[in-house]
């Protein structure tokens, strides 16, 4: 199937690994133009490397940090330059952290959160409005988690914010629909991300086995899915190609669960 996305300007925030990465190779496959961001230009130069053999043979790698606004708008005014004032694609992958229990979770821990889970996409967003309303067609994508929909005790801040984020991503569907700017939501399930994987290592499992991964998960979190495994990072990319794509021409305010199963509607 061809998603219409060749020559697409299209940015991952977050692309330089894990779901971020698999993402934009997918973009990266159908041809689109793409730009990863994240916080380490060694990270980013490695993914525009590989990206670069995938079809986007001008993919480049922009380092920011999205905590700070001026960061984030430098980053969109250098995308505008090269792509002549307009961005198809924007995809916020990038998530809070600050696990632990309520009782420790700190007032600080609290905040890192939602300023990493939510105040970054919507710099992002904010920054790529006028990119994203002066190209012919834009979708944007955010990444939220289940937990949203399955609590974890041992997760209450990330699952707030992610709370927080699709709810404004929800909010973003409705106020830029006028513009037929189509913007939806992925909740990952258990994904095989380096994160997980060295969760489970520190734990004496073999992360890189998805099945012994998802067993820990069960036993740890109870949050089984209704396949026998976690998923893996590039299971995530072609979902999001599809809602980031042309192809995608009438979904919006979706939340998607790529969770190998569940009872969520």
């Amino acid at each position: 199937m061809d998603l219409g996305l060749a020559d697409a300007a299209t940015v991952v925030v977050g692309g330089s690994r894990g779901m971020g990465l698999a993402t934009a190779r997918c973009l990266a496959d159908e041809g689109a133009r793409v730009a990863v961001v994240g916080r380490s230009q060694p990270a980013l130069d490695s993914a525009v490397e590989e990206l670069t053999t995938r079809g986007s043979p001008d993919a480049l790698g922009l380092a920011a940090d999205i905590r700070q606004g001026s960061s984030v708008d430098r980053v969109f005014a250098e995308l505008g330059r090269r792509w002549n004032g307009e961005l198809n694609v924007l995809v916020n992958t990038v998530g809070p952290g600050a696990p632990g229990s309520f009782e420790d979770l700190t007032d600080d821990q609290w905040r890192e959160s939602v300023e990493d889970g939510v105040l970054g996409m919507v710099r992002c967003v904010r920054s790529a409005l006028p990119l994203l309303r002066n190209a012919k067609w834009a979708r944007v994508v955010n990444f939220s988690a289940h937990s949203t929909q399955r609590q974890s005790v041992v997760l209450p801040a990330y699952t707030a914010a992610k709370a927080m984020l699709t709810s404004v991503s929800k909010n973003l569907s409705l106020l830029l629909a006028k513009d037929e700017i189509l913007v939806n939501v992925v909740s990952p399930g258990s994904i095989a991300s380096e994160s997980l994987v060295g969760w489970a290592n520190s734990v004496g499992v073999d992360g890189n086995d998805p099945y012994a991964l998802m067993d820990a998960i069960a036993k740890h979190f109870g949050h089984p899915a209704h396949l026998p495994r976690a998923g893996l990072p590039d299971e995530i990319g072609p979902v999001v190609a599809f809602l980031a794509s042309r192809r995608n021409s009438y979904m919006t305010g979706a939340n998607i669960n790529v969770d190998g199963g569940s009872d969520f509607t």
